[in-house]
């Protein structure tokens, strides 16, 4: 059964500027567009799919009338000013960047090329836009939408698949932008819930072994994770671990369930990056980020995993399962 709900610093001292976008395109230049993803194509590449899919469906062809420049920073964010540097050499017209942090290095590197960020958490807080509605700079994009609300939503979900939940291990990266933020904003709905949390900190993937060990031996009986750039490329790890020592865990991307989780409630991240390709166009023609808003999701899934609920033994709530936006049997 399947039902869906929509929801309403200059790099070298500005060396490296590019023609304007629109003057570019009358002198029969063919666009080229850099694309920057946090992780890696095995694991992200329908994010990249879905925003060519976008172009395409606005007449753009890939080595007709627009080139697309793609770099993966492998979960290394330490990686984004050398990618953003080697794109920016090759003189690109717009820079697509898919994460927080390598909005923020790109954001540093040019004041002059366009840049589109997509998935960005709390633009304004993290200084990427003067606001949501007038960006301001080179700079706007669509946010990830995972405000205030949301992690204690995500809570309240588990506490309705699994009664007896009374404490959740929350896995997080501290050096992740924003997570920090999130983590606090759990406290209040978690002691409303009658739920005591436990932090687990994770920052790169050859930890989770020894950190699902930690949280296994703490005798939790859920998980929820808080999503950085090296979770989401790792998930099937998470995911597995995570039926290994039997946690039922709730997740903020669809694409954890679809590796095998147990339940996901947030924003539809590949159609923000489709939603990306009216941006690119916008600007391609001559429109400036500065008068584009920041646009937030409007497509939000609930999708529960019934095949992991029955390996964990728990029988979900009519209810519960009535809301749902998809059930993967």
């Amino acid at each position: 059964m399947t039902t869906r709900r929509v929801f309403l610093g200059t790099l070298a001292g500005g060396l490296l500027a590019a023609v304007p976008v629109a003057e570019a395109q009358q002198s029969g230049k063919t666009p080229r567009i850099g694309f920057v993803e946090a992780g890696a194509p095995s694991a992200n590449q329908h994010f990249l799919d879905a925003f060519k899919r976008g172009l395409r469906e606005l007449g753009y062809v890939e080595g007709q009338n627009v080139a697309v420049e793609e770099r993966w920073a492998e979960g290394q964010n330490d990686r984004f000013p050398a990618l953003v540097a080697e794109l920016l050499r090759l003189k690109i017209d717009l820079l697509l960047m898919a994460s927080t942090s390598g909005a923020l290095e790109a954001k540093a590197a040019t004041t002059t090329i366009p840049i589109i960020f997509v998935g960005a958490a709390d633009p304004v807080g993290n200084r990427l836009v003067a606001s949501m509605g007038r960006p301001g700079g080179n700079i706007t994009g669509f946010s990830q939408g995972d405000d205030v609300g949301f992690g204690g939503k995500r809570l309240a979900l588990l506490k309705e698949a699994v009664p007896k939940l009374a404490q959740v291990a929350v896995l997080w990266n501290p050096t992740a932008r924003g997570l920090e933020n999130r983590l606090k904003e759990l406290y209040l709905p978690a002691a409303t819930l009658k739920v005591t949390l436990k932090a687990f900190e994770v920052r790169e993937a050859s930890q989770l072994d020894a950190v699902f060990a930690a949280i296994a031996r703490a005798r939790v009986d859920g998980l929820t994770v808080l999503t950085d750039p090296p979770t989401l490329r790792h998930r099937a790890a998470v995911v597995s671990l995570a039926a290994k020592h039997r946690l039922p865990a709730v997740y903020g991307f669809g694409e954890f369930v679809r590796a095998g989780g147990f339940m996901v409630d947030g924003a539809n991240i590949p159609d923000l990056f489709y939603r990306a390709a009216a941006y690119a166009d916008r600007i391609l023609k001559g429109a400036r980020p500065a008068d584009l808003p920041v646009e937030e999701p409007t497509k939000f899934e609930l999708v529960i995993n019934l095949k992991a609920a029955r390996a964990l033994g728990l029988t979900i709530p009519p209810s519960l399962l009535a809301r749902a936006d998809e059930v993967i049997q």
